[in-house]
């Protein structure tokens, strides 16, 4: 079965931390540029980052740029994005996503996700 699986979230505090994986199963993950994106309440689906097949390019957000790090393992077949400093305004589903395509901004668009992950919660609060 070809899927992703995203893992790592959860509560944590203001200031703290969480490193989120992405797991391919079924696919060889160095075969496709990565996405990660988010959705808070209310809000529409927008894009963290993102890392190229191999590792050589990355590019954030501007709200989490500093903070945040995307990287690959692609020997384990996983993708990660280390959150540091978080912020109550990091809530929101995180997933991940394999893409397609071009775009013309650093970040890709949800219409340059191949396919999605099902998603795992990060909440920020004391």
């Amino acid at each position: 079965q070809v899927q992703l699986v995203e893992s790592g979230g959860g509560l944590v505090q203001p200031g703290g931390s969480l490193r989120l994986s992405c797991a391919a199963s079924g696919f060889t993950l160095d075969a496709y540029r990565i996405g990660w994106f988010r959705q808070a309440p209310g809000k529409e689906r927008e894009g963290v980052s993102y890392i190229s097949r191999f590792g050589s390019t990355t590019y954030y957000a501007d709200s989490v740029k500093g903070r945040f790090t995307i990287s690959r393992d692609n020997a384990k077949n996983t993708v990660y994005l280390q959150m540091n400093s978080l912020k109550r305004e990091d809530t929101a589903v995180y997933y991940c996503a394999t893409l397609m395509g071009t775009w013309s901004n650093s970040l890709p668009r949800t219409e340059n996700v191949r396919s999605w992950g099902q998603g795992t919660q990060v909440t920020v609060s004391s």
